[in-house]
Formats: structure tokens, sequence, C-alpha cells
């Protein structure tokens, strides 16, 4: 009786050891590395569809800034309850123009028409007409799918801290696996 009781408590032991350096592994990878994220809705289609499971790279950003084109999560300025998924267009301190469909870019008197054929449909046109000057923490930000998309047309900048971090991979479903990668310009 006393053997089957020791090795009862053997065997919880061990299986309290296990689940403790799992925990110590995963908690930490979890919280402060990479997290996973579900897509909800269309905002970001033909490029991420409705519940594609995507791992999100927090690290990143604490060492590099974020790029134009990188396709991030984050917390939208109305509500720090909700994530969203969006794709950087215009960067701190740069000046953007919406107009008759173009979206230009302007920095130091340099200006950019960005050409977004590595990721859109030619046939896909931006509506709305914005100008603004980003300040040197903040962010503009518009889903791919242009006609469905809320985003910095409709509710304005992104500030730098609400970035939760940059998509990496692409999960779900199993046929579309993918590293995304940030477009060049």
């Amino acid at each position: 009786m006393i053997s089957a009781m020791k090795k009862l408590i053997s065997f919880f032991w061990e299986i309290s050891k296990i689940v403790i350096l799992a925990s110590l592994i995963v908690v930490p990878i979890r919280y402060f590395l990479f997290q996973p994220f579900l897509v909800r809705g269309q905002s970001m289609e033909p490029n991420f569809q409705n519940n594609n499971y995507l791992i999100v790279d927090e690290i990143s950003y604490r060492l590099n800034n974020p790029q134009r084109g990188d396709v991030i999560v984050f917390n939208p300025p109305f509500s720090t309850s909700q994530r969203f998924i969006k794709r950087i267009i215009a960067l701190p301190g740069e000046e953007i123009l919406i107009e008759d469909g173009n979206i230009s870019v302007s920095k130091n008197g340099k200006t950019q028409i960005l050409d977004e054929d590595d990721y859109l449909s030619s046939s896909v046109e931006t509506s709305g007409n914005v100008h603004l000057f980003l300040d040197d923490t903040q962010y503009f930000v518009m889903g791919d799918n242009r006609y469905a998309s809320y985003d910095s047309r409709r509710w304005g900048t992104l500030p730098e801290e609400n970035i939760i971090g940059k998509v990496f991979l692409k999960l779900w479903p199993s046929d579309s696996i993918s590293k995304i990668e940030t477009p060049n310009y």
C-alpha cells in the first residue's frame, strides 16, 4: 500500500515538473515574443482571409522601427480592447496625400507615389481624400481591401505605442502556410 502511494506521489511530482517546465518555456514566448492572431473580417482580403491564423512577432519592433508595407496587429486608438490588422502606408514625420485613387507620401521635400502592385490588384482603387502630416510617433495604416476596411482614412493616425507587432507567419489554412514579407516600394 505504501509502495503504491509512493508511486502515485512520484507520478504526480513528475507531471508537475513537466507542467512547470513547459510553462516556464511557453509563457514568456507567448507573452513577450510571439502571439497568435485570428483574422476577423474582410479588411485585408485578398491577402488575408477571415479566420486565417497568424503568428505576430512582438520583438522585432523593440529592435527596429516598423517599415512601410509591414502588416501589423495593433490596438486601434478608439478601443484598446480590440485588435486590428492593417498595412503600414505612411511613417512618422511623413505627409500623406490620398487623392483621385492615388497615394503619395512626402518627407523632406521628396515625394513618392506608392506602387502597391506587389500585394494589390491593379483594379483596386483607394477611395477617400486625405491630407495629413504625421508626427514623430504616428503611422497611417490601411486594409488591403480598400472598400471594406475601417482604417486611418476614417479614424486617423495610429500612435506608435498601440502597435502590438508585425505579422510574421500565416499558419492556417494549412495550404497557405507562408512567411509574410514586406513589399519593396
